[in-house]
């Protein structure tokens, strides 16, 4: 009597993984007078900058923590599996 196998597997819903971009760093010009005459653009650079580079943190944090839990999740799901294979 021929034996059907059937092979299940989980399908989760895809982890969606965050690209985190790192924020532009700012141009300063080389020339003092340049530097004198856009001071208030390279100042906004600068705080944009050092605003943007907290949220970049957080982003690769959340992105650590997910992919974390994901390679929790898939190293459980291995072990279930290999022992499946071994009854």
């Amino acid at each position: 009597m021929p034996c059907a196998i059937v092979l299940c597997f989980g399908f989760a819903a895809p982890a969606s993984a965050e690209t985190c971009y790192p924020p532009t760093v700012p141009f300063v010009p080389s020339d003092p007078e340049t530097q004198r005459k856009f001071a208030d653009l390279i100042r906004q650079d600068f705080e944009t900058y050092i605003a943007n580079i907290q949220d970049y943190f957080r982003c690769l944090e959340a992105e650590r923590a997910r992919a974390f839990k994901e390679a929790r999740e898939v190293s459980e799901e291995y072990g279930r599996f290999l022992q499946e294979m071994s009854q």
